[in-house]
């Protein structure tokens, strides 16, 4: 019960700085439109001004730097569902994150800003906070519609956990993601709801077991040598983790059943929509048990089908599609706005959960930072020259909020990239950084690029 205890002295003692901090990364694939972003009232760089339509990769028009308060514009139709957290909302747009392969995501590179669409080469940004941040089991914890299996065969990614290959610990260290709603429920709170027999019977079979395994792996490590040794080394530690987490789990048992979701039949459920609506259910649980402090979503992939809307196109499909129909009679740009408008939907649901959990003269949504992306910018086949980014909640006020953010052209003097933004969030969440994240843009060797997003900081 230590880490609950702790919120608790830190709520009482009243110290803001001190209240734990969260984040939650939405990631979806085939990019993010950008020129359904803009709020009522200002002007539309992501349109062609003489025909209004819209303009593709590289699209900002010239301009300056646009940062206005979103207190006087009505949002756009896409963001409607966020309107009444519109002073906690924050809007970015026309980052760029150039440099690296990817031409329908940028993989590991969305959030290490590396050329590492396949293969992790640097730790994730969603990593690097999680071991910083979180005091439960899961430094971070990840949940994905569909990815990389381990097995072949009958295996389905929503049955076992995937490799949407997003998240690293580290290089060659890729995060496996839980790709069922149900068995992530088992994973994050089974011991807490489980019967005090059921739970003896557990912990009784892990402590054998692992004792068992780690005695015997001992004696197989003595009679290795040289590079083997070491790698035995590394297999042994994977042993001692899963024993820390059960520990830490056992602690939390309180406090874990206190939170956790009820398990109904909706988490079997395979529409798109149904198990986004589950691994959202699952994440705030585990954010408000403390299970973590940083969580990863990767809502759909390429190949996912939103067949409750009537599409029978795949999300790869209606990229393609633009001002083209869809199965549904939906424009290729409409049909990806009701999607993204699906995201947004349990995005809301889950900030009124956390505004309604006080913490100090706030609540949990003024520590958390719910960050919806996309791992391909801003369009389908993906650049990186303009990445959209949707904020919301706080940082103990050390971000600014309720702004329409959005950077000159890509090349043109005061554009800035997606490194400073992951900086930005770094700091606000009390980690010391560098002047940049990730590999630097050769082409833009010519403009400040150096430290956080100034705009954004408080």
């Amino acid at each position: 019960m230590a880490p609950f205890l702790q919120s608790i002295r830190i709520h009482a003692a009243g110290d803001e700085a001190a209240f734990p901090k969260r984040f939650v990364f939405v990631v979806k694939s085939s990019g993010i439109d950008k020129f359904n972003l803009v709020p009522d009232g200002l002007t539309n760089h992501f349109l062609d001004e003489k025909t209004g339509e819209k303009l593709g990769n590289r699209s900002r028009r010239e301009g300056a730097l646009v940062d206005v308060p979103l207190a006087a514009h009505k949002l756009p139709e896409k963001l409607s569902v966020l309107e009444g957290f519109k002073d906690r909302l924050t809007i970015i747009q026309s980052l760029s994150g150039v440099g690296f392969r990817g031409n329908h995501t940028k993989g590991f590179g969305t959030l290490s800003l590396h050329d590492s669409e396949k293969v992790a080469v640097a730790p994730t940004l969603d990593c690097l906070l999680g071991q910083h941040l979180s005091t439960g089991p899961y430094p971070m914890y990840g949940m994905a519609m569909n990815g990389r299996l381990l097995e072949s065969g009958e295996w389905k990614p929503e049955d076992t956990y995937c490799y949407p290959n997003l998240s690293a610990y580290a290089a060659a260290k890729p995060v496996a993601y839980q790709g069922s709603p149900r068995k992530a429920f088992l994973e994050l709170f089974g011991a807490a709801v489980a019967t005090p027999e059921q739970l003896e019977k557990k912990i009784a079979l892990n402590g054998s077991l692992m004792d068992f395994l780690t005695e015997d792996a001992r004696r197989v490590g003595k009679q290795l040598s040289g590079d083997d040794k070491e790698r035995f080394a590394l297999y042994m530690e994977s042993f001692h983790s899963l024993r820390k987490i059960e520990e830490k789990k056992a602690a939390l048992t309180d406090q874990i059943r206190k939170h956790a979701p009820k398990l109904t039949g909706d988490f079997d459920l395979m529409a798109p929509s149904a198990r986004i609506e589950s691994h959202f259910e699952v994440a705030s649980a585990a954010l408000i048990a403390g299970l973590t402090n940083v969580i990863t979503l990767r809502p759909d992939t390429l190949g996912v089908k939103y067949t409750e809307l009537k599409l029978s196109n795949s999300v790869h499909a209606l990229g393609h599609l633009q001002q083209n129909k869809a199965s549904n009679g939906w424009t290729g740009h409409q049909a990806r706005m009701e999607i993204e408008k699906l995201h947004l939907k349990q995005i809301a649901k889950m900030a009124e959960k956390f505004a309604g959990i006080s913490e100090g003269n706030g609540s949990m949504l003024d520590n958390t930072m719910i960050v919806y992306m996309s791992c391909s910018s801003g369009d389908h086949h993906c650049a990186g020259h303009d990445w959209p980014f949707v904020l919301l909640g706080g940082m103990g006020k050390k971000l600014k909020t309720g702004r329409y953010l959005e950077y000159p052209k890509y090349g043109t003097k005061g554009h800035r990239t997606v490194s400073s933004f992951y900086l930005s969030l770094m700091q606000a969440a009390g980690m010391k950084t560098t002047n940049t994240f990730g590999q630097a843009d050769a082409t833009l060797k010519d403009l400040d690029l150096k430290g956080p997003l100034q705009e954004l900081m408080a």
